[in-house]
């Protein structure tokens, strides 16, 4: 009989994970499935304890958490190249769970799981890095930095919200040089979104022609704005419409990617920030990943 592995992160969503443990035990008990439950204890155990979990014999690795967490037990399967990703949202963000339509309501995620419609996704690497979703570099990273510490003491989404207008009023655009496949383009940039999938920062539609599947990054590339122009697009970038901006904004479809910037930069990885080191080169992996999604 299969045996199916949920990888808690206790902390996710300002701890509301934890609470899921009895749902978990109650729908395994019904449906009459073997499972276990390991928690992760520190950053980057994720990674460990799929691993481990994958030597173990279970074949489905459930992340239980967000953004995060998914990575970690994502790049857990990756590495042995073997095993299929489920995820049970309950993050701040989960904007890889909506790119896969997977539904946000605890049981229903848990009883799309256990359907088992699977989809084999692209794995990205930027860097010495490996993403699934969306790596941005510019105004949107620097949000994420600023929403890490505002975390600290507020833990629903609004964390995100709070920390926008923040930057709103700091932010100074970036001169970058990127090569986009065989395009070269010089400019002073808001941001630069390269991905996988649709949405970051809790469901903002910044690619909305992104696809999981289909070998290329999708990359968006919003130019200097007057500030109080910014306050008008700002808006439009949440629920997709932005692409037609295209005074301000250019939408590329490209396998390679190389971003150098002249200023210091931030890189936001799937939700992880990182200094950029003035470089940043993207690719699609030859490897896939199989994960549940949504129907």
């Amino acid at each position: 009989m299969e045996r199916i592995l949920f990888i808690i992160n206790p902390v996710a969503g300002g701890g509301r994970t934890k609470k899921l443990v009895p749902l978990i035990n109650d729908i395994m008990a019904q449906k009459n499935i073997e499972y276990d439950i390991v928690f992760t204890t520190r950053p980057k155990e994720g990674t460990d304890i799929a691993k481990e979990g994958i030597e173990k014999g279970y074949r489905k690795i459930i992340a239980v958490g967000g953004d995060g967490t998914v990575n970690e037990v994502a790049f857990g399967i990756v590495d042995k190249k073997k095993g299929i990703l489920g995820i049970l949202p309950s993050g701040t963000g989960n904007d890889l769970a909506r790119a896969l339509n997977i539904p946000l309501n605890p049981k229903d995620a848990l009883n799309n799981i256990l359907k088992g419609y699977t989809k084999n996704i692209d794995v990205c690497s930027v860097n010495d890095g490996l993403f699934l979703n969306i790596s941005s570099i510019g105004f949107d990273a620097e949000v994420a930095k600023i929403t890490e510490n505002i975390k600290t003491k507020i833990k629903s989404s609004m964390a995100y919200v709070i920390a926008l207008f923040i930057d709103l009023f700091k932010f100074k655009f970036i001169k970058v040089e990127m090569e986009i496949d065989d395009s070269n383009i010089e400019s002073e940039i808001l941001l630069i979104a390269v991905g996988n999938g649709n949405y970051y920062g809790g469901g903002i539609n910044i690619l909305p022609m992104a696809s999981l599947d289909d070998g290329r990054f999708h990359v968006c590339v919003v130019k200097k704005v007057p500030k109080l122009k910014l306050l008008f697009l700002l808006p439009t970038i949440i629920n997709g419409s932005h692409i037609n901006q295209k005074k301000y904004v250019s939408i590329y479809k490209a396998k390679n990617i190389k971003v150098r910037t002249k200023d210091k930069a931030y890189i936001n990885i799937d939700g992880e920030i990182v200094d950029i080191n003035k470089e940043a080169l993207f690719s699609i992996n030859n490897t896939k990943l199989t994960v549940i999604a949504g129907n």
